[in-house]
């Protein structure tokens, strides 16, 4: 079953559910305004709920299983099972006072990724901050002090586990110059966050690499993303931006194919990786 590959991650759960509940649906040729009909939700709700958006109510499912002319009881009872695991509370719901609703997917398909690729310009990746780091920045974020900055970190940090779990996953970094070398925090933190880049890259599943100055702006815009692949097979790439208020998630395969080559051409400038190591070591000596 889908629910052993993923471990639970009710995001994941969600999306696969939604995906097989949109196969059936085609293949009773249903669209969404008909099928949404049986459950009293209109079409755009039921693109939400097949895109693993929102949670499933067991009942609804279990009205357009009828739909669907799902009569066999094991198909019946796995498919109710998911509908009922997908909607357990992931461990990043305890920062729901915190956590901004569209950021919540990111933190659950993340957290269920296999590969992580991501571009940073302005900033180190947040799985490789510091905790001083993410406090200092968090903060200057804020017109004034707040707590919840400390439980924005928490949730950052508590993200960060998942470098260092039993079979964690693969996470590629290219990093800009200008990130390392822009001072957040003042110069102790800088020491101390480009010291911890070091240690992460002698993880196995840590790539690091440095973009520099040189390359100047003509390799990209300076729009950080993030690719992220699944073990799943149901699951595809997805790319993830972040805007001020709001992300995209971008999962076309026409969309995910322009970033994922971009972020081969990012590789093949940036220095290699145990170059990289060495310039991030030549930024802290001169920090």
């Amino acid at each position: 079953m889908a629910t052993a590959k993923s471990g639970g991650n009710p995001t994941v759960l969600r999306i696969l559910l939604g995906s097989q509940l949109r196969r059936l649906r085609e293949a009773k040729d249903l669209n969404r305004e008909e099928a949404g009909y049986t459950i009293r939700a209109s079409g755009s709700k039921m693109s939400r709920l097949e895109l693993g958006r929102v949670s499933f109510k067991e009942r609804d499912v279990a009205d357009l299983l009828i739909l669907y002319g799902v009569t066999d009881a094991d198909q019946r009872d796995a498919l109710l099972s998911l509908a009922r695991q997908a909607n357990e509370p992931g461990w990043w719901q305890r920062y729901g006072d915190v956590l901004p609703s569209w950021f919540q997917a990111y933190v659950g398909l993340e957290e269920a990724s296999a590969r992580i690729r991501t571009y940073e310009s302005h900033l180190v990746p947040g799985l490789l901050q510091t905790k001083d780091y993410a406090l200092a920045f968090a903060g200057a974020r804020l017109e004034r002090p707040s707590l919840n900055v400390e439980r924005r970190v928490s949730l950052r940090m508590d993200r960060q586990r998942l470098l260092t779990r039993p079979d964690p996953p693969r996470l590629w970094a290219v990093v800009d110059e200008a990130a390392l070398r822009r001072q957040v925090g003042g110069p102790e933190v800088m020491r101390g966050q480009l010291e911890h880049l070091l240690a992460m890259t002698e993880l196995p599943n840590v790539t690091l690499q440095v973009l520099p100055f040189r390359f100047g702006g003509s390799v990209v815009e300076g729009q950080p993303f993030v690719i992220l692949r699944f073990a799943e097979p149901d699951l595809p790439d997805v790319v993830y931006l972040e805007q001020l208020t709001s992300a995209l998630y971008l999962e076309r395969p026409e969309d995910v194919d322009v970033y994922a080559d971009l972020m081969d051409r990012l590789a093949v400038d940036a220095e290699e990786p145990d170059k990289s190591a060495d310039f991030v070591s030549r930024i802290l000596r001169q920090a």
